[in-house]
């Protein structure tokens, strides 16, 4: 990002660099190194490095090693525990149920609609396509597939144990 950008001069004037490196960090899809954390944070490396450092200790992230330079991802337990808390506060039991009879239905039109069983089954289909606009598209369904499987999980885990994690049904503070 460029420092120039008025955008990201009023990020970096009303948002401390610890909470503009945790923003950036916590929105990766892949592991990326400290110096491109820091660039999309607008902070110094070293500033980055330590920040980083701290949400590794936190487990909001997780270091990977490999090529060449420590790189930086969300961690999928943290991930997934914020998910269920923000479900949790945001549905009631009932709303769960439904919330799951939702994300039922999408997975069972994609199955309909493809005649497939899994997003990996999907995926091979894409390798069969006749244009890229259907490659696509194809591959996009499957992506979605998987978050949506991904997040039935959590769902099923929030009506399971939904007493519990409301402290006896009452809506968590």
């Amino acid at each position: 990002m460029a420092e120039s950008d008025p955008g990201v001069e009023a990020w970096v004037e009303h948002t401390s660099a610890f909470d503009r490196v945790r923003s950036v960090a916590g929105a990766l899809s892949e592991p990326r190194p400290a110096s491109l954390i820091a660039a999309e944070a607008a902070v110094s490396e070293n500033t980055a490095r330590g920040h980083l450092d701290r949400l590794v200790e936190l487990n909001v992230l997780v270091e990977v090693g490999g090529e060449g330079a420590t790189r930086y991802a969300p961690d999928p337990l943290h991930a997934r525990l914020a998910t269920l808390r923000e479900l949790v506060a945001e549905h009631d039991h009932d709303g769960l149920v439904a919330l799951k009879a939702d994300l039922q239905t999408e997975i069972e039109e994609w199955r309909a609609a493809y005649g497939v069983d899994s997003p990996t089954e999907l995926r091979e289909r894409a390798a069969e396509a006749d244009s890229a606009a259907e490659t696509t598209e194809i591959r996009r369904t499957a992506s979605d597939w998987e978050l949506v499987t991904y997040r039935l999980g959590i769902v099923d885990d929030a009506i399971e144990n939904y007493a519990a994690y409301t402290r006896d049904g009452a809506t968590p503070a």
